[in-house]
């Protein structure tokens, strides 16, 4: 066979598609995110339950971790990375056709198991199929698809939904979209008694004076109800006795079935239905969605795009009250990231093989030059692997700091992943297509972290060692994150938050290419299983963070208590970090034969 005198560049196309499956990987992922505020609606999920469902993926894919590492060690990355793809690609699909909360729980519990194995056989992809010196940045690279993709997940997520709610979709109201009526009915009331700057009636006013005697004494006796109801919330929160629960507003009676469908038709009759109920100047206080600033900007809108215009500013005003009429487009964002994630399982099948020698197109001089780079004294990543070394992972030192530093670090990290689009909305009331942007900038930003971090920490090894060269970037880094939630304290505007939060996106992904190489260095032939142990540990910490975040939320009434928190975990990241040493291997009989 005559072989080519340059080495071919098959290695390239590997991290190519391994980098494809990251994008997908982090898709499909959080794009939950950007639809749990339809999902919540729709299913009736309380705050906690939501918290749970976005945790419940953590746990799942923590405990996954290792034996699916081991499994990608024992039978190979092609095989089981294809499988892995295939598996939570259908679980993604699957999440389209949930009804309920426990049958939403147990796809998010089956998706992650279906992720846990994507990033440790990704590791055990790069220490056999790149030079010694470029693993930093071939895994920076790997890592930055995955951040590609958490980035594109909320902007396509959000124009998906709305472009699956087109205007031959009705926008009418429907007895069951008024989510609460005594709020609404509340709300009503309050906005009716003040009138514009020109003395005009407000929307609110209008609506009312325009109900019929009986939707109107519904109005009003749910008005009172809801402010019985937040009273006595407040005399609870000041007192435990008895006494306080006996102002319970049950006694007043609650809107009937036949009460609810009377208000929400003529609601469709007075406003839906009506062409030009609403003018700019209405709304100019309720964040509204870009599509209805598009609306409002036509001459001659259709009646489609009347009623959706009206549809889209009713919400505005009534946040908490009325479903979100593009909750109607999350299902199928599902079944098409599904699908995608298909075809990326045939596309990963096709490109990658377990190793160089057995890649039909890598040439000699590409497999020499590969198995050459790694130093005499490096751990082997070769060879046929026996159980998970389970003595050395829970005996070293350096590797219980990583493990630890992970999990603080996915701590403070989660909050820009699951529940930004919730504080953006809730704290800032962002409409939907700007959150979308706005979650997805620090995202964007942790890009170029990523891409120096990998060039950083194999320049570093070149300069101080291998030990400072794993350990600084991961430690340094993670203290400019807790400096950026210090900020978030001082009550900053959505813009300046997302720049802070931009701060942490790239400190955390800069360390991310030298935590990633640090495993490969350590872990020899059992990459994927040491990669699996860490991730298993940030991912619980993930799981605890998400649920933690609802809670305080729900407790204090205020992000500030989030801020805090996830600055003291970077901190203890970044004090673990400083402790992890890449010069002392897992299991030191993984070297090659000749060398030990």
């Amino acid at each position: 066979m005559n072989e080519r005198q340059t080495p071919t560049s098959v290695r390239h196309f590997v991290v190519a598609a391994t980098a494809l499956m990251a994008v997908l990987l982090y898709l499909d992922r959080f794009c939950i995110s950007m639809a749990v505020r339809f999902i919540q609606e729709e299913l009736l999920l309380t705050r906690f339950q939501v918290g749970v469902i976005l945790s419940s993926f953590f746990y799942s894919y923590a405990l996954g971790q290792v034996p699916s590492g081991w499994l990608t060690d024992r039978f190979g990355a092609r095989k089981m990375l294809t499988i892995y793809i295939v598996l939570w690609s259908l679980f993604t699909a699957c999440t389209g056709i949930v009804y309920g909360f426990f049958a939403l729980l147990v796809i998010r519990v089956g998706f992650g198991l279906g992720q846990a194995g994507a990033y440790p056989t990704a590791a055990n992809v790069i220490s056999k199929w790149v030079l010694f010196s470029a693993r930093g940045a071939a895994s920076g690279i790997v890592s930055l698809g995955g951040r590609f993709g958490g980035w594109l997940a909320p902007i396509l997520t959000g124009w998906l939904i709305v472009q699956f709610v087109p205007f031959n979709v009705p926008s009418t109201l429907r007895p069951e979209d008024l989510l609460d009526v005594s709020r609404l009915s509340h709300e009503l009331t309050q906005r009716a008694a003040t009138s514009t700057s020109d003395g005009e009636q407000t929307p609110a006013a209008r609506i009312l004076s325009k109900l019929s005697p009986s939707s109107r004494a519904t109005v009003a006796r749910n008005a009172v109800r809801y402010a019985s109801e937040v009273e006595r919330i407040k005399q609870e929160e000041k007192s435990s006795l008895e006494k306080h629960r006996k102002q319970s507003p049950t006694e007043l009676v609650a809107p009937s079935d036949d009460d609810i469908s009377r208000l929400s038709r003529e609601l469709n009759q007075i406003v839906i239905l009506h062409p030009g109920f609403f003018q700019a100047s209405d709304a100019e206080h309720f964040p509204l969605e870009s599509e209805a600033r598009r609306l409002f900007s036509l001459e001659q809108p259709t009646a489609q795009e009347s009623q959706r215009l009206n549809r889209l500013v009713l919400e505005a005003m009534h946040r908490e009250s009325v479903l979100k009429v593009y909750g109607a487009g999350w299902r199928k964002v599902m079944f098409v990231y599904g699908a995608f994630g298909l075809i990326v399982a045939v596309v990963y099948w096709l490109v990658v093989r377990d190793r160089p020698q057995i890649h039909p197109r890598c040439n000699a001089q590409e497999i020499t030059w590969i198995e050459n780079s790694r130093p005499s004294d490096s751990t082997n990543p070769h060879g046929q692997v026996g159980m998970v070394p389970w003595r050395e992972l829970l005996t070293n030192y350096s590797m219980w700091c990583n493990c630890i530093s992970q999990w603080w670090t996915n701590c403070g990290w989660v909050f820009l992943v699951t529940w930004l689009p919730t504080y953006l909305d809730e704290e800032h009331h962002v409409p939907i297509a700007m959150r979308g942007l706005m979650t997805s900038i620090p995202v964007m930003v942790g890009w170029l972290g990523m891409f120096c971090g990998g060039f950083l920490t194999d320049r570093l090894v070149t300069l101080i060692g291998l030990r400072w060269g794993r350990a600084l970037p991961i430690s340094l880094s993670r203290f400019f994150a807790m400096a950026a939630y210090l900020y978030c304290l001082t009550n900053p505007s959505p813009w300046a938050a997302v720049a802070a939060f931009s701060l942490v996106a790239f400190s955390t992904d800069m360390g991310t290419p030298a935590a990633w190489a640090f495993q490969q260095d350590v872990g020899g032939r059992y990459t994927a299983s040491v990669l699996g142990w860490a991730n298993m540990w940030g991912n619980f910490g993930a799981a605890a963070a998400t649920m933690l975040v609802g809670w305080l939320v729900d407790r204090t009434e205020s992000w500030n208590a989030v801020f805090i928190a996830s600055a003291v975990a970077f901190c203890l990241s970044g004090l673990f970090a400083s402790q992890i040493d890449a010069t002392q291997p897992i299991a030191p009989d993984t070297r090659p034969p000749a060398e030990k």
